[in-house]
């Protein structure tokens, strides 16, 4: 945004929707997409025909959000949560479920645009939970902006439709960019819309499934809908460096940690790898005499 552009934000109050796309898939990045104007474009932003973006078809889509980008009253923003983040969020020790990423990113976007310098009076949110635990959460943490929290909101109200066509072509667009860190000749890119109950994205998680290294980084490992595909995976068990504190308080290093069947790689040790003391050190270190160095002078 230049700086012509931003005075204007600052110089009048505006109204923001936020929605998001992609919240249900099995497979790439879940979006959100906020979109912003004037209080005195409101009445014109109703004439841009914006409609909830599951219901417009694709190439609509694309028109509407090159019209969006063309129009110098309106402003918008994206949040590209990758899949593999979303995995790693769900399934660490302290889990982030995923309304509490939602809400987050959420969050993020109306912090991002009050940090640009846009005068926020009015956020209209599509609901994620709760509709008026998520307002009064969003009220509290933004006390100087009137929030409104519904469900359907993308149908209700014209900047949330036009944030979620924002959000859904933004996910669209990264569908069809995709760049896999894997590689490997069977590997093709007809998986579908993504969701859990498309024929094509069954098809494709079947097809690209590994016992040892799971799926590829597009998917979302964490979802439910993994886990019929990977039934058979390896079990993963590996020595932990990391010193731990027993309930008694003291310290033990031996321990072994088992992965979950994601199919991560690695291998099973047997347990002449371990020492029966000490440190628990594996052979491999003991005969190098490599230490454990937490701080470097």
């Amino acid at each position: 945004m230049d700086s012509s552009s931003l005075s204007k934000w600052e110089s009048e109050m505006c109204i923001m929707g936020i929605d998001e796309a992609g919240r249900g898939p099995v497979l790439g990045p879940m979006v959100y997409g906020c979109l912003y104007c004037p209080l005195s474009y409101q009445k014109s932003l109703k004439n841009l025909n914006f409609a909830d973006s599951k219901t417009l078809k694709e190439e609509k889509r694309e028109d509407l959000f090159e019209s969006i980008k063309a129009d110098a009253s309106i402003g918008w923003e994206v949040d590209i949560i990758d899949p593999r983040v979303l995995s790693y969020k769900m399934l660490k020790t302290e889990k982030i479920n995923l309304n509490e990423i939602s809400h987050n990113s959420a969050i993020g976007l109306v912090r991002r645009v009050l940090g640009m310098g846009v005068l926020l009076s009015e956020v209209y949110v599509d609901t994620v939970g709760d509709a008026a635990k998520y307002e009064t959460k969003l009220s509290e943490l933004f006390p100087g902006i009137k929030f409104i929290v519904s469900k359907k909101a993308d149908s209700l109200y014209p900047v949330v439709s036009g944030a979620s066509i924002v959000a859904k072509v933004t996910r669209d667009r990264a569908l069809r960019d995709w760049v896999f860190d894997e590689t490997g000749d069977d590997m093709h890119r007809n998986f579908g819309s993504g969701y859990p109950g498309d024929p094509e994205t069954k098809a494709w998680l079947e097809h690209h499934k590994h016992s040892v290294f799971g799926f590829p980084t597009l998917v979302r490992f964490c979802w439910g809908t993994c886990a019929p595909y990977l039934k058979d995976t390896i079990e993963v068990s590996w020595e932990s460096d990391k010193l731990e504190e027993s309930s008694s308080g003291s310290r033990s290093g031996k321990r072994q940690r088992t992965s979950p069947k994601f199919g991560f790689a690695g291998w099973k040790r047997g347990s002449e790898d371990f020492e029966s003391g000490g440190k628990g050190r594996c052979k491999f270190f003991q005969a190098r005499k490599l230490q454990l160095v937490a701080h470097f002078e």
